[in-house]
């Protein structure tokens, strides 16, 4: 299947800056909605060992005091920060500017005048550079702010993908990626104050070929280039290399911003493309496989100078159209096979790609927990791309690729996961196996989520070749970086007593040594896995914040899940924690004890479930909830949970213990609420956040004290008896308009959060006679 046709994404060519919004979700104190954004760094990364000055770029950046990353040992200093010029400040410059002007005008026309002084010229020259940079009102306010840091990557780092945080007065930012490189980094001082280890040449000069604007550098490899892309703009270095070196051009743009929410296909579309000094085209690539980042490889045909070129395929660019280009004679990994191994013995990997050091890895498994596991090849110090390999406590077995071709198809025994692969295009692969009247089968392909270009088919027959079930493709929201789910996935049950095939091809008729795929045959194996939305939380002491909890289903899992926190500081606590059973999510709240200091505090969130006779736990994955092109959501993983907490708040409590009890059509049940803020905050209201379909809020009725008292309706005709969840109340005062104030409205305060609510509808009554 086709990631996205080329028309389609043409109608995304222009950005809408204008509207931009964060695609990330935020969980912030109430009151402060200026919790900061970030929405690139760059560069993004830097080589180990060195130090260098990087920007970033988001909103509500002001009072950045400190960068948090998430590996440890990397030091940053804040040098500064940049906003755009208020209106109010253009206009007063533009005076000061004409003052200068006119100063400068009469002293000339009048020589007994006063000149501009040297601290007047200087400041004509500010203005102007103010006026044209931070003058600059098309800027989306999402991507207006920047700050700059100073980051030293200590020698003693192994390289690695981290993330990258701001903490302000206001709290933790949303992560981006942040690059431990290996190689030495090159990068346009045009985008930056500061160049890291290196200098490049950028000549923006338009190019004859394409009347577009283009840039061009001169590296030495092996090397990093570092660069950002605007509007119309075409990107190339030089470099020198030998004939014979198989050099590697890879290209990291949409791994470093994984979605965009205001453009279509969603990311920044690079293309790579490589040329002699003739300016003949030897390459090109506008994705690798599945993945839409371009990976050349290409053997040098004879000594001299070579030209890369990087742009977006349709010519878009903004500042968060940030890219990483590795270049060099470093190992490439393209596949690995077998993709995984059953855990207990040793395991052999064949390993596939440019420049590895060796052909096949040896891994014992004994000891192991299964999951997944990511090596990496090392040649001459280098490492190369991550591999992904998969380790289960199954039974694993390896495709006899002569019998498996044959229509008769290989016999295995279930439960099983086969280690296979499509190795030429056409190909297909059929496994057969005894079934018994209503038993539940699984076939689940795994190859996709582990690297592989295989975008799997899977079809089971039954003994006279009748199609029983198939399944191309099948969403797992727990793979949130994957542009496009090509691994399939059915659960059926078997009619009869019987012998059955499962075949196993790709959609796109292709096949190669890498279209490698695990295939699991066998009973459910229900299950879950967490995500925990967002991985940056910012609440005051004493109040609480909603987090969203996901849960990912496994073969017909249904049942609840209580969530819980570990090792949490003493008094953190989590409102509602309890997934529902047959839900896939549930808004909780986080407290902070009134003690808490200011501070940054991990997180982990963990989910426990009774499955069969077992006790299953799993931890919560951290995750942002990122939009796509305007419409789609995706779960990315974070590396971590961080909590900011700052300043104090008064706490709601709730009356009462065990769930609301809620009886649609009937009258409505009542929460009684204790909010200290109800004597000095005025009127006092409430808005649910995210509810149920069929529940409102109805009256508010002050009681004595600090209590509240709210009545909860349920809609009959959307509830069904037993729907049971959380309810997140936000809080609200409104104070009235100063008396000097003509025909002005009351003020609206948010007050906070209220710690979630459990809820269960029960029976409406019938009909009355």
């Amino acid at each position: 299947m086709k990631r996205i046709s080329w028309f389609f994404l043409a109608l995304g060519a222009g950005l809408a800056g204008a509207s931009l919004l964060p695609s990330h979700g935020r969980a912030q104190p109430a009151g402060n909605r200026n919790v900061p954004h970030l929405a690139f760094a760059y560069p993004a990364g830097g080589q180990i060992g060195t130090t260098f000055t990087v920007r970033i770029g988001g909103q509500y950046l002001n009072d950045t005091t400190a960068a948090h990353f998430s590996v440890v040992g990397i030091s940053a200093r804040v040098l500064g920060h940049e906003r755009p010029l208020t209106q109010k400040e253009i206009n007063d410059l533009r005076e000061r500017q004409q003052v200068l002007q006119d100063k400068r005008d009469a002293a000339r026309k009048d020589s007994k005048l006063p000149a501009l002084t040297a601290a007047e010229e200087e400041e004509v020259v500010s203005i102007r550079r103010d006026l044209a940079g931070r003058g600059n009102r098309q800027l989306s306010p999402v991507l207006a702010e920047t700050v700059t840091l100073e980051i030293t990557i200590p020698s003693d780092l192994a390289p690695a993908d981290c993330e990258l945080r701001l903490r302000t007065a206001a709290g933790i930012s949303n992560p981006v990626v942040f690059v431990l490189g290996q190689l030495p980094e090159f990068t346009e001082p045009a985008r930056l104050a500061t160049s890291p280890a290196a200098s490049v040449r950028p000549n923006k000069e338009i190019d004859p070929q394409t009347k577009r604007p283009k840039a061009e550098r001169r590296v030495t490899l092996p090397a990093v280039v570092n660069g950002q892309i605007m509007p119309g703009e075409v990107d190339r270095f030089h470099f020198t290399a030998t004939k014979g070196q198989k050099l590697v051009l890879a290209a990291r743009a949409r791994a470093l911003m994984p979605y965009l929410a205001d453009a279509v296909p969603g990311w920044f579309q690079a293309t790579l493309a490589l040329y002699d000094a003739q300016g003949r085209e030897l390459a090109y690539n506008d994705d690798f496989r599945f993945s839409p980042d371009p990976v050349v490889c290409f053997e040098i045909p004879s000594d001299g100078t070579y030209v890369a070129e990087i742009k977006d395929a349709i010519y878009r660019g903004r500042e968060d159209f940030v890219y990483r280009v590795a270049i060099g004679e470093f190992p490439y990994a393209t596949g690995v096979y077998p993709l995984g191994a059953g855990l207990g013995g040793p395991a052999r990997f064949a390993l596939h790609g440019w420049n590895m050091p060796v052909e096949t890895l040896d891994l014992p498994t004994a000891g192991r927990s299964p999951g997944l596991l990511t090596v990496s090849a090392r040649q001459k110090g280098t490492l190369s791309n991550p591999i992904r390999i998969a380790l289960d406590a199954g039974s694993d077995v390896a495709e006899d690729e002569a019998v498996a071709a044959t229509a008769g198809g290989q016999t295995v025994a279930l439960p099983v996961t086969v280690n296979g692969r499509i190795g030429a295009p056409d190909n297909r692969d059929t496994y057969r196996f005894s079934g018994r009247a209503g038993q539940t089968l699984v076939a689940r392909v795994t190859a996709r989520r582990l690297g592989s270009p295989l975008d799997s088919v899977v079809t089971l027959r039954d003994a006279a070749g009748g199609i029983v079930a198939t399944n191309d493709d099948t969403e797992d929201r727990g793979a949130g970086l994957l542009p496009h789910h090509a691994d399939s996935f059915l659960s059926t049950t078997i009619p009869a007593d019987g012998d059955y095939t499962v075949s196993i091809a790709d959609t796109q008729h292709q096949g190669s040594p890498d279209h490698a795929y695990r295939l699991y045959l066998g009973p459910p194996q229900p299950g879950f896995d967490l995500r925990v939305v967002p991985s940056g939380i910012n609440l005051r002491a004493g109040a609480s914040v909603p987090v969203t909890v996901y849960a990912l289903r496994h073969d017909g899992f249904t049942g609840e899940i209580n969530l819980g926190l570990r090792d949490a500081p003493w008094g953190f606590a989590l409102g509602g924690a309890r997934i529902p059973a047959g839900q896939d999510k549930v808004q909780v709240t986080l407290t902070a004890p009134y003690g808490a200091r200011d501070e940054l505090v991990p997180l982990t969130v963990i989910g426990q479930a009774t499955i069969g006779d077992r006790l299953v736990e799993r931890i919560g994955t951290p995750a942002e909830d990122m939009m796509q092109a305007f419409f789609y959501h995706h779960l990315v993983p974070a590396q971590e949970t961080v909590v900011h907490v700052s300043g104090r708040g008064a706490p709601f409590r709730v009356a009462g213990k065990g769930p609301l009890k809620l009886s649609p059509g009937t009258s409505a049940a009542k929460l009684q609420i204790s909010a200290p803020q109800a004597r000095t905050a005025g009127k006092i209201s409430f808005e649910l956040q995210d509810p149920p379909p069929g529940i409102t809020l109805g009256k508010i009725v002050p009681g004595r004290g600090d209590l509240v008292a709210v009545e909860v309706l349920a809609d009959p005709a959307a509830l069904k008896p037993g729907t049971q969840g959380n309810l997140v109340l936000q809080a609200y005062g409104e104070r009235p308009a100063g008396k000097a104030a003509k025909n002005a409205r009351a003020v609206r305060v948010p007050l906070g959060t209220v710690p979630a609510v459990a809820f269960e509808v029960g029976e409406a009554p019938g009909p009355i006679f």
